[in-house]
């Protein structure tokens, strides 16, 4: 099963994320696990100057901005 780590503090572009990601693995009709991270200790883990960002099966593959549902729906797939 993937996991996908939305990473920011709950902002509006956070939760943007998180919804828009949600949709797509609806969509795709995927099976995947979610995980918000809200701790700027355990943000602060991860290669990103900003966020929001998004972890998928532990690698970043954004930051500081909300991709398109394209995009996103590639990255799950690969």
């Amino acid at each position: 099963m993937k996991t996908i780590k939305i990473l920011g503090s709950g902002c509006a572009n956070c939760k943007r994320l998180e919804a828009l990601a949600r949709k797509v693995v609806a969509d795709l009709g995927i099976e995947v696990e979610f995980e918000k991270v809200t701790d700027m200790n355990e943000i602060m883990k991860y290669p990103i100057l900003s966020t929001p960002g998004l972890v998928i099966d532990g690698k970043v593959v954004s930051s500081g901005r909300i991709p398109a549902e394209a995009q996103i729906a590639a990255w799950l797939k690969e």
